[in-house]
């Protein structure tokens, strides 16, 4: 759920931000160097509740509360989303095997300001068409940033990432937006990655945005585990995220979520 209208950031806030997304970068690099065959999720996910405690931040997923109160609330400090499921997987006894793909998406609360990140990893050797997903992914969130300039528009963004994704003949899920981002881990406005340029709120400097492609190698469609929170692919189709936080900024877009 959002919260609130667009906020510009200052400066300071934005630095501040940048620290918290410091520490979720350097998470995110420690959970990446630990996968490999024959690891579990659930190993990994200790890894990074460790690293964002050792350095002083909260793992902002841990403990969210379901849209749905029958279901738990997120019970990971990462969600890890293997192959066909696109995100919010759980961290657990799952065992990684040569060839899977793994989506890390991560958050971090430093000093009451929240950062947001994912990748999508190799687990050892991976087909031509995992590769593929994953550089074309990973080239959608560079052409998504460098659209996310002041005086443009969110609507460029999503058009950004949309002519990638389609050229190289990929489907955008369209049922899961990036966001706002600051005090709260979910601001406004919305930041979906289709769209018409020009389209949506304009990018003022200060404007912190959580920019998250996921790209399916088949269907757009979405199936839910009986867990409530792992969202796949309805047909079992390899899936891809990649996520940064960014300030919109006088100067270009800044990634907030970067080690120093």
């Amino acid at each position: 759920m959002m919260s609130g209208s667009i906020r510009p950031k200052t400066a300071e806030e934005i630095e501040a931000m940048g620290a918290s997304g410091r520490v979720l970068a350097g998470a995110l690099n420690a959970i990446e160097a630990a996968v490999e065959p024959g690891v579990t999720t659930g190993a990994l996910n200790e890894i990074a509740e460790t690293y964002i405690r050792d350095h002083g931040g909260i793992p902002s997923f841990l403990g969210v509360p379901a849209a749905d109160p029958g279901i738990e609330p997120f019970p990971g400090a990462i969600c890890a989303s293997v192959n066909d499921a696109i995100v919010h997987g759980i961290p657990g006894s799952a065992v990684l095997r040569e060839g899977d793909i793994i989506g890390l998406d991560c958050g971090v609360i430093l000093d009451g300001w929240h950062s947001d990140s994912a990748r999508t990893l190799a687990v050892g050797e991976i087909s031509p068409d995992a590769s593929r997903l994953l550089d074309v992914t990973r080239a959608a969130l560079a052409e998504a940033i460098g659209a996310s300039v002041a005086g443009g528009h969110i609507g460029d963004i999503g058009a950004a990432v949309q002519k990638l994704v389609e050229e190289a003949g990929l489907t955008i899920v369209r049922r899961f937006v990036g966001h706002g981002i600051g005090r709260t881990m979910h601001e406004s406005p919305q930041v979906p990655n289709f769209g018409r340029p020009g389209g949506g709120p304009a990018l003022l400097p200060g404007t912190t945005l959580a920019i998250e492609p996921m790209v399916n190698i088949g269907s757009a469609g979405v199936v839910f585990d009986d867990d409530g929170w792992t969202a796949r692919t309805d047909d079992g189709a390899l899936s891809a995220h990649f996520e940064h936080t960014v300030a919109i900024t006088d100067a270009g877009p800044r990634i907030l979520t970067e080690a120093a």
